[in-house]
């Protein structure tokens, strides 16, 4: 599953036990697996402050969470002919060591094995200062979102335009793409070729009929230069005095003529504005496709090997230095921006959840800071019931009227558990990964 539940619980003996009960109950019933999440010593701040913070964080995190599902949906924009490779573009930087910064991970392999980032959020610094911090880089990153994928959009727009001018019907179409300088007759003071649009049942009778809707109508001028399933397109040349009466007998015969007139600079800047913008477009996702042969991200089976409950060894894992220097080849600029700050977007993200827990955990269980975070993995969505009862019974002494209740909506206590979380008498927040969901 790509869902993760954060919880904490005190850190006292008696909780350390629940949460190696718990762990030993969900590991045998195979409901979820399970690894410490780790949180630094932060300033605490007094308790009303934290109150405060905690509807902050909340509003945060509701922001984060829908600001990185707004850029992976423009990764599937911007990656329309290669949708099947989204996934694989939607990758953390670093967080597992301080020498692993540069590397990318999958987004399940940073959450499981994530480590706080001491230099862009020192944990010496006051809580509001890092909420401060977080919540400006969302903030311009979403600003730049919205300016880039507006680019793009009316950049798409203004093509799909032409290519719907481009797949119309004869009648309203555009002809750029259709005719050529040698289909007509030009720069003649006495001559014109029109088009003119025959039914496809009326071929016959046009092919009878055309020199003879008016005077002077150039014997054999005729020629179909394009076909729908509804008619054709033909040439005719005619003296240009019989233009008018040529029309109205046309039509008698439902031959319709279309009003154009061959301008070669006007045809010319159609196909190239065309072009432009089809490399425009294509320029912005990729100019090669090079990232696409590249193999899967780290960690491509999300079954990874994280850290259990009592063990402290991590595993190293990342690009290797050849695909670290390859990393961005061939690729646009807006899909490299998107990558590059969908990265620091998710990584802001998973450190205001760990605010969150480290605010309600101390607003829940007091002072001193004494608490243990852990990151629980369902295996599947039919075990998520189940394990919710396991946990509500190992942690059913913090909080008896909340495990007695099992409550289902969300609850009001000032300070605790606010934005509409469910309460629980544990911390508990949850972790989605189903961004494509």
């Amino acid at each position: 599953m790509s869902e993760f539940w954060l919880i904490s619980a005190p850190g006292d003996k008696e909780n350390l036990q629940a949460l190696e009960r718990m762990n030993t109950v969900t590991s045998k019933s195979n409901l979820s697996y399970n690894t410490k999440f780790a949180i630094p010593d932060f300033k605490v701040g007094t308790l009303d402050s934290l109150v405060g913070l905690s509807d902050e964080l909340g509003k945060l995190d509701a922001f984060a969470e829908s600001l990185i599902k707004r850029m992976a949906q423009s990764v599937v924009e911007v990656m329309e002919d290669a949708k099947g490779k989204v996934q694989e573009n939607l990758l953390a930087n670093g967080g597992l060591k301080e020498k692993m910064k540069c590397l990318k991970i999958d987004l399940t392999s940073f959450v499981t094995h994530f480590e706080w980032d001491m230099a862009k959020y020192p944990a010496k610094q006051p809580l509001p200062s890092l909420v401060d911090t977080l919540a400006k880089q969302l903030a311009q990153i979403e600003t730049d979102l919205k300016a880039r994928t507006a680019a793009y959009s009316a950049l798409k727009a203004t093509l799909d335009s032409l290519n719907q001018k481009a797949q119309a019907n004869l009648f309203t179409r555009t002809l750029s793409d259709i005719v050529s300088k040698d289909d007509f007759v030009l720069d003649s003071e006495y001559l014109v070729t029109l088009l003119v649009i025959v039914p496809t049942q009326n071929y016959v009778q046009w092919q009878k009929t055309y020199e003879s809707l008016s005077d002077m109508v150039v014997p054999r001028s005729t020629k179909l230069i394009c076909e729908d399933k509804e008619g054709g397109l033909f040439t005719v040349t005619l003296f240009r005095k019989v233009i008018d009466d040529f029309k109205a007998r046309a039509k008698e015969n439902k031959f319709t003529v279309r009003e154009f007139y061959y301008d070669e600079k006007e045809i010319t800047r159609e196909r190239e504005e065309m072009a432009r913008l089809l490399t425009a477009k294509k320029q912005q996702y990729q100019t090669s496709c090079v990232a696409l042969k590249k193999g899967p991200p780290t960690f491509p089976d999300h079954k990874v090997k994280v850290t259990p409950l009592g063990n402290p060894a991590r595993p190293a894992a990342g690009h290797s230095d050849r695909e670290r220097e390859s990393e961005g080849e061939g690729e646009g600029p807006l899909l490299r921006w998107l990558k590059v700050n969908f990265s620091e977007a998710f990584i802001a993200w998973v450190h205001v959840k760990a605010l969150r827990v480290f605010v309600e955990s101390v607003l829940r269980y007091g002072l001193p800071v004494n608490f243990q975070a852990v990151l629980l993995q369902p295996h599947k969505k039919s075990s998520t019931k189940r394990l919710r009862e396991v946990l509500n019974s190992v942690f059913r002494h913090l909080d008896e009227v909340a495990a007695a209740s099992m409550l289902d909506a969300a609850v009001d206590i000032p300070g605790l558990q606010l934005n509409n979380q469910d309460y629980y008498p544990y911390v508990y927040f949850r972790i989605d990964l189903g961004l494509l969901d």
